[in-house]
């Protein structure tokens, strides 16, 4: 099985709204709502694929409830700890009105204590040993340590599992201090790191501690670094309806494609069509499996000369 570690689990909610005048009430017309938090699109993601998975997450108050009753529904099993507070929601605005049509607004979530991380960390421990690879992703309640990823990094590697991250800033920092499995960087992410979003470059300082190594430049398609081979993927598609949870999505074909032990380029195909299929979709970070195995075929890779890549 994958676990998919989900650190901030939320409600993703759809809010209509024809405009927003500041200083004015504004009444939101309709909402629906999905399971959210990165991983937990990997963990549906995933299900969608008939991938056996198990979702882990600190789950607060109601809306905690609430996203692991949806995601049983699913046929996910749910585990992690309960915390005080509510999980967050995060609001995605749909309108007519370009200005703010598909605004984010993210709730800041519960609170994290040093005894929840404790707690964390034990049944993290326990529950890994079921599972062959682990995707972590995604942002940690306030409160939590900086080097959260790299403790977690450190606990698989000591039993011997593999570790798929997809994180920012501070944590994202902290975890390159050791050597992991595989990394998913959005061309943001990787500028913020290195200062560039040159793909030589970043292969060359991250390929001595990461061994995957996957890059995206939103429409521009994938850059998948494996096994000494340097592959870029992208695929067509004309109508993009949602990109919220794309990058999610193409975390879980990669990490799907690794754990059926898939060649580097059907890892970079699987990769790309799930991100892709989750674009063709209204609802926020789902795909569906009739979407990726059309995309599949359609899919371009293309090698890339990497012999002065890495070092």
């Amino acid at each position: 099985m994958i676990l998919s570690v989900c650190p901030n689990p939320s409600i993703d909610t759809y809010a209509w709204l024809d405009s927003l005048n500041p200083r004015h009430a504004n009444r939101i017309s309709w909402l629906k709502e999905y399971p959210g938090g990165k991983a937990t699109h990997i963990a549906m993601a995933l299900r969608e694929l008939n991938q056996p998975t198990a979702l882990m997450g600190n789950w607060a108050g109601s809306s905690g409830m609430w996203i692991k009753r949806e995601c049983n529904l699913k046929g996910i099993r749910t585990c992690g700890i309960e915390i005080q507070g509510q999980n967050r929601k995060c609001y995605t605005f749909r309108s007519n009105d370009p200005k703010f049509n598909n605004t984010e607004l993210l709730e800041p979530g519960p609170e994290f204590t040093p005894e929840y991380w404790e707690r964390f960390k034990q049944e993290y421990t326990h529950e890994i040993s079921k599972h062959e690879l682990i995707c972590i992703s995604g942002s940690w309640p306030k409160g939590a340590p900086e080097n959260a990823y790299g403790e977690l990094i450190e606990i698989a590697n000591k039993l011997g599992r593999k570790v798929i991250v997809d994180c920012s800033g501070k944590q994202l920092e902290q975890c390159l201090q050791q050597s992991f499995f595989g990394l998913h960087l959005n061309e943001d992410e990787a500028i913020s790191l290195f200062n560039t979003n040159a793909i030589e470059t970043i292969i060359s300082k991250l390929s001595p501690r990461v061994e995957l190594i996957a890059i995206t430049k939103g429409k521009e398609g994938l850059w998948l670094y494996y096994k000494g081979q340097l592959l870029h993927a992208n695929v067509n598609i004309a109508n993009v309806i949602s990109t919220v949870g794309a990058g999610d999505c193409l975390t879980a074909g990669i990490a799907y494609a690794v754990h059926n032990n898939l060649s580097p380029d059907m890892i970079a195909k699987y990769g790309v069509a799930c991100g892709a299929a989750n674009c063709l979709n209204e609802d926020l970070g789902i795909l569906k499996r009739k979407d990726v195995e059309n995309l599949l075929p359609k899919t371009n890779v293309q090698p890339i000369n990497v012999n002065d890549y890495a070092e």
